[in-house]
């Protein structure tokens, strides 16, 4: 058999990753995205709410002082296919259609992925690729298939294990020559606290 078809063996369903050790940890992290895409808003205690951390969440500050601007550590070629691994809405948010990258998505939330589905074609058909119900672990793509794969923003969500098994099944689907892109969250940040109590 050849190298090719084993990778390719192993991936798995989308159902597979509900049936795993990670489901109650996936589980969790799907309703807490699910509730805020839909705007749906979290009770929180009041010292919980007078953190500047949350103020800067209500403001719309938050997101741009904990982005990763993975764009900037590569030059995102056009026709590139990129995996957006726990995307988000990231195709509505970044520049995609700037880089002429092809994109393709996979997350836990889905309302994320339907609200990806719905509005990435209209923006462009030809550069979104869709998106795909699963976890990190269980990537839903052929072997081989991506020049690039980004994993930002989910990394502090999950234990180190389970970076053992997403850093496998990414390895699959990269090309030999792909690159990965991840962030980490750095404890000793100014902000790494603060965002440990407010996403608990």
């Amino acid at each position: 058999m050849s190298k090719k078809s084993d990778r390719s063996s192993q991936s798995s369903s989308s159902s597979a990753y509900l049936s795993d050790q990670w489901h109650s940890l996936m589980n969790a992290v799907a309703y807490r995205f699910n509730r805020e895409y839909q705007g749906e808003a979290f009770e929180l205690p009041e010292e919980v709410e007078n953190l500047p951390i949350f103020r800067d969440r209500m403001a719309g500050t938050l997101q741009a002082k904990i982005t990763s601007p993975f764009w900037e550590l590569t030059k995102i070629q056009k026709n590139q296919q990129c995996l957006d691994i726990g995307c988000g809405v990231s195709f509505l948010i970044y520049p995609w259609r700037e880089w002429n990258a092809l994109f393709y998505g996979q997350d836990i939330s889905n309302v994320a992925i339907d609200a990806l589905n719905a509005r990435g074609p209209q923006l462009n058909s030809k550069l979104f690729k869709g998106v795909k119900l699963g976890a990190a672990h269980h990537l839903e793509y052929d072997a081989d298939q991506f020049d690039l794969a980004i994993a930002t923003g989910l990394s502090c969500y999950f234990p180190l294990e389970y970076w053992t098994e997403v850093m496998a099944e990414v390895k699959r689907v990269l090309k030999p020559t792909g690159e990965f892109i991840f962030d980490v969250l750095n404890p000793d940040a100014p902000l790494a606290e603060d965002w440990a109590i407010l996403e608990t």
